[in-house]
């Protein structure tokens, strides 16, 4: 595994609401993840795993401490920056699959590219590529609302893989799934990762993603109570 660091956390915190009503959902978090990781934020509802992915990510901003992606500082970034930083490095995998019910599924896929200004020829020829690995070659035509839950998440897999980014989040993306679909969507995303070499973190409670992922950080309260890394990998 490569040495670089794509992640690095330092002494994070996020609050919400003022004086009395106050909440800190993230307190003091720090870590790194190193390239080609296949990691996990893990722990109850409110622990404030889905808020520090959502500041890893540049979705929202830190109150204190400093978050660094691919060698870049989020807080450096200006709002546009930030927005075309996420758009080249990071991929986004949500529980509610945030499809763009219009398009079908190739034109969900295909749409972070268009953004990017990929060429059309090398758009269709990742897109089929993208299908076939999430298992949905034959597919592309169909809109979300004419695929199973199990069907939109692969989709949302392939959107995410589809650009080459070198971090995946992903939000609980097995949250709505069966079981039997989840553990098919994890093993898809596990050989994307062994394959590509990209780095997946996920925030999640879901014991078929702990059971598979690498490593885990462990959240409670806002704060890092563990890490660990899988004995055999």
């Amino acid at each position: 595994m490569s040495q670089k660091t794509v992640i690095r956390a330092e002494r994070v915190s996020r609050r919400f609401g003022k004086d009395a009503a106050e909440v800190v959902a993230v307190d003091q978090v720090s870590f790194s993840l190193m390239q080609g990781e296949f990691a996990a934020l893990v722990g109850p509802s409110g622990s404030g795993k889905s808020t520090l992915l959502n500041l890893v990510g540049g979705l929202d901003d830190a109150d204190d401490g400093r978050i660094e992606l691919a060698g870049r500082d989020l807080a450096s970034l200006s709002a546009s920056e930030k927005s075309d930083f996420r758009r080249d490095h990071i991929g986004f995998i949500f529980q509610s699959y945030n499809l763009i019910p219009v398009l079908s599924a190739a034109e969900n896929i295909e749409y972070i590219m268009l953004i990017q200004g990929v060429k059309g020829a090398e758009r269709r020829r990742r897109v089929d590529e993208m299908l076939e690995i999430v298992g949905l070659s034959g597919l592309g035509h169909r809109r979300p609302a004419e695929m199973s839950g199990g069907q939109q998440q692969r989709v949302a897999v392939a959107r995410a893989m589809a650009s080459n980014p070198e971090i995946i989040l992903a939000d609980e993306p097995t949250a709505n799934l069966d079981s039997k679909t989840g553990i098919a969507l994890l093993e898809t995303m596990r050989k994307l990762n062994e394959s590509e070499g990209v780095t997946f973190l996920f925030s999640t409670h879901d014991q078929k993603i702990i059971d598979r992922a690498k490593r885990l950080i462990w959240l409670e309260d806002g704060r890092i109570m563990g890490d660990e890394r899988a004995q055999t990998l």
